[in-house]
């Protein structure tokens, strides 16, 4: 069964640090682009870095270039990632995602194919 699991949020102060991890099933990982989401309340959930299973680039949003990283662990079947200097407005819950279909437009939700069940954070100032 294919399935995305988050973990690793929480709650705390700004200008700390959290690392998110997605522990995905082997048939959907060794093939896929992982990705990272989030949505705040009352927001459209917008994308926030991918990593290629091909080449293993990475993109970003603007708003967290310098401050998260993504990587993934194909041994352990699992993505990362590693978000510093946060701040509140980081504040949402952050999905994991897996596009099998393409490697391309990853910054786009519909180039996913399965999600994860997201995961909560929250960043006091």
């Amino acid at each position: 069964q294919v399935q995305l699991v988050e973990s690793g949020g929480g709650s705390v102060q700004a200008g700390d640090s959290l690392r998110l991890s997605c522990a995905a099933s082997e048939a959907i990982f060794s093939s896929s682009a992982m990705g990272w989401f989030r949505q705040a309340p009352g927001k459209e959930r917008e994308f926030v870095a991918a990593i290629s299973w091909t080449t293993g680039e990475t993109s970003y949003t603007d708003s967290v270039k310098n401050r998260f990283t993504i990587s993934r662990d194909n041994a352990k079947n699992t993505v990362y990632l590693q978000m510093n200097s946060l701040n509140p407005e980081d504040t949402a819950v952050y999905y994991c995602a897996a596009a099998i279909r393409t490697n391309y437009y990853l910054d786009r939700y519909t180039a996913y194919d399965y999600w994860g069940q997201g995961t909560q954070v929250a960043v006091f100032s």
